[in-house]
C-alpha cells in the first residue's frame, strides 16, 4: 500500500524538486550578476549605463529559467 502511495507522489515530489533546484540556480545567478556589474561599475563608471543595460537583460534570461521549470512540471 505505501509503494503505491509513493509512486503516485513521485512526480509531485520531483516537479517540486525540479522547481525549487531552477529557482535556486537563477536565484544564484542573480545574485553573481549583480556582483559582478557593480564590480565592474566600480572599475570603470564611465561605462555604468551600459553594464547596467547587460546586467539587467541577464537578469531577466536568468528569471526566466524558473517560469520555463513551473511550466514544464505540468
Amino acid at each position: 500500500m505505501s509503494i503505491e502511495l509513493l509512486a503516485q507522489a513521485a512526480p509531485g515530489i520531483t516537479g517540486s524538486i525540479h522547481v525549487g533546484l531552477a529557482a535556486l540556480g537563477a536565484a544564484l545567478g542573480v545574485g553573481f550578476i549583480g556582483m559582478k556589474a557593480s564590480e565592474a561599475v566600480g572599475r570603470n563608471p564611465g561605462a555604468a549605463t551600459p553594464i547596467l543595460v547587460q546586467a539587467i537583460l541577464s537578469t531577466a534570461f536568468a528569471e526566466g529559467i524558473v517560469f520555463f521549470a513551473i511550466f514544464l512540471v505540468k
